[in-house]
């Protein structure tokens, strides 16, 4: 654990204000929820909470399953960092934190397919070797959880109508087991 050098007090009604800059860093966004554990040391750990988080297992079999399907590599994200990855491109993106050009993509809640003659989006910003191909935003009660995306290596050709409809119909699975 890092010390920030910042102290914050309590207010009457239990609050603690996280710094700006410390919000920025780790990207955390109003409403945005936050897991608090605590140890045994009397310490309080706020941890961003990822609701498609508790279903990484089920994305990696997804992804899986997906390859298997069309020979294609598969993820699964959550608004911050790739949580699931299909084949060799599992090392590289895993974890990783997304674009900021595939957060917009998830912002604008709708399905993005990549076309010829467009400038390629990479997946994270830690990686050139993969680009989005196919991205389909997974909506959970009218909040956007992460994406389901089909990845291409960087200047392949892009995925075709059937990567595009596995993807939403992943997405919209997806958005309904985190609803149940």
């Amino acid at each position: 654990m890092k010390a920030t050098g910042i102290v914050r007090r309590i207010d009457d009604l239990g609050r603690v204000v996280i710094p700006k800059e410390i919000r920025r860093t780790m990207r955390i966004r109003e409403g945005d929820p936050l897991e608090i554990f605590t140890d045994k040391d009397g310490e309080l750990i706020f941890k961003k909470y990822s609701p498609i988080g508790e279903l990484t297992d089920f994305a990696a079999q997804l992804c899986d399953s997906l390859r298997k399907a069309t020979d294609a590599i598969a993820a699964v994200c959550d608004r911050d960092a790739v949580i699931a990855v299909s084949g060799s491109a599992r090392r590289e993106l895993q974890d990783r934190p997304v674009s900021p050009q595939l957060t917009e993509i998830m912002d604008g809640r709708a399905p993005y397919r990549h076309t010829s003659g467009v400038s390629s989006i990479p997946v994270s910003a830690a990686d050139e070797k993969y680009t989005l191909s196919v991205a389909a935003p997974i909506l959970t009660e009218g909040d956007v959880m992460g994406a389901v995306l089909f990845l291409v290596p960087r200047g392949s050709s892009p995925a075709g109508e059937v990567e595009f409809k596995l993807a939403q119909t992943s997405a919209l699975f997806l958005g309904k087991q985190m609803e149940s």
